[in-house]
């Protein structure tokens, strides 16, 4: 029913006469979260890690077993007795007990208590991490998109531009104020604006697609960069700042630090091996003997009492699970050493990925007027005698090519932000609403 109504509302401006309004980046998320196959694998990981404190709490809690058996006898004495009877005898013989432990002393159960509860948390811990990747993942499809919709667009207006130019040269070469040279020059970036609109065309279809498998129903026309884009810078401004966040809130460092914990629990738990076991076992049992010697009975018993187990030798195969348990909490203290390290790497990265961004953006808009500038000059030039055809094909190419590298600018420079956040663990969906509103 969700995919139902969310097909509906993105085919809605379709299928009205009357103008309607993009699918923005929000929509696209939110279908996502429902529809996103990997974010779906993800919730049900997360449900089956919460089975985990349940089942080490079993451990602790007593124990109820029942057993039932009936067995046909046949039995032939040869030799009597005045005891016992000579002959063949068929009979049945059943009964059923019920048996009831309960755990007093089990070390090795405490310990795998512990690391269920560590195992629970690091479910929750990597749902999170799922979101944050479902919105990471939503936000670079989604802008794979737009920037291939830019291409598309700009390269068709390239075309068009330089068709322009094309058909001028000819009329000048017919008149006789332009040599064969400039109709060459311009039919042959036409040709080669040609091949890349068809280059583009097929990006844009594999770059939908993409976004299609995301939300396994097609897409609509999506919300594009507004005309004022604005630029911010990160808050706090300071790198030293996010790096100090991400130490503590990172959530790659957070799973290494419940991964290391559990590996020390292990280790416990193998150490507990060559304790005692001390349980309180109770018992009630009834069989019932329909024939035999001593013809029908029945023997009813009750029972209760404590019961100690001391493990003595299992041919070193305790004390190889310790070695091991050691060995894998070594391995664990590393790789946390290594989560901590790439988290600060990854958090300097972005940082610098939005300060870059945004000195990037604002060079691209200035070079974006001074190509615009260059081109109305060469135009000019052109039309005085002092710039050739050649001039204006290449400032035009010049233009575009300014064009959508701001585009692309932009849209990284909204990405740094997400994943500044995202590597400092607290991305939310508040950030992508920022974002949203920038594609508007």
């Amino acid at each position: 029913m969700k995919r139902l109504r969310f097909a509906l509302l993105l085919l809605l401006p379709f299928s009205l006469a009357a103008p309607a309004a993009a699918t923005d980046l929000l929509a696209i998320y939110r279908a996502a979260q429902d529809e996103d196959a990997l974010f779906a694998a993800a919730r049900a990981e997360h449900r089956a890690g919460q089975e985990k404190i349940k089942q080490g709490r079993a451990l602790l809690l007593p124990s109820l077993t029942f057993a039932t058996n009936t067995t046909f006898n046949d039995i032939t004495t040869d030799n009597a007795s005045p005891f016992i009877s000579g002959g063949n005898k068929r009979y049945n013989t059943h009964g059923y007990g019920f048996n009831l432990v309960q755990p007093l002393f089990r070390e090795q159960n405490w310990a795998a208590y512990n690391q269920a509860e560590l195992q629970t948390a690091i479910a929750d811990t990597n749902f999170r991490l799922s979101r944050q990747d479902l919105i990471l993942r939503v936000a670079q499809t989604y802008f794979d998109v737009l920037i291939a919709q830019d291409t598309v667009q700009l390269t068709g207006a390239q075309k068009s531009a330089i068709a322009e130019q094309l058909e001028q040269a000819k009329r000048n070469f017919e008149v006789g104020s332009a040599t064969i040279t400039d109709t060459y020059e311009a039919q042959a970036r036409y040709d080669l604006i040609l091949a890349q609109e068809l280059v583009a065309a097929n990006d844009l279809e594999v770059k939908r697609r993409a976004l299609q498998q995301m939300l396994n129903t097609a897409v609509g026309e999506l919300d594009a960069l507004g005309a004022h884009f604005d630029l911010r810078p990160p808050v706090p401004e300071q790198q030293q700042a996010w790096i100090d966040i991400a130490h503590q809130n990172s959530l790659p460092v957070e799973l290494a630090q419940a991964a290391f914990e559990l590996a020390e629990r292990e280790v416990e738990r193998s150490r507990g091996g060559h304790l005692p076991t001390l349980d309180i076992v109770a018992g009630h049992t009834k069989n019932v003997q329909t024939g035999g010697n001593f013809g029908a009975t029945t023997v009813t018993s009750k029972t209760v009492g404590l019961q100690l187990n001391m493990p003595l030798f299992e041919g070193g195969a305790t004390q190889s699970k310790w070695r091991e348990a050691e060995a894998n909490r070594e391995k664990a203290r590393q790789e946390l050493e290594n989560a901590r390290r790439t988290a600060e790497l990854q958090t300097r990265q972005a940082y610098l990925g939005v300060a870059t961004g945004m000195a990037q953006v604002r060079a691209l808009q200035q070079a974006m007027k001074s190509n615009q500038s260059l081109l109305e000059a060469s135009k000019l030039g052109q039309e005085v005698g002092v710039r050739t055809n050649l001039d204006v094909l290449n400032a035009q190419q010049q233009v575009f090519a300014t064009r959508r590298d701001l585009l692309q600018a932009q849209y990284t420079y909204l990405l740094s932000h997400l994943r500044l956040k995202a590597a400092a663990g607290n991305l939310q969906e508040a950030d992508l609403e920022w974002v949203n509103q920038a594609l508007h």
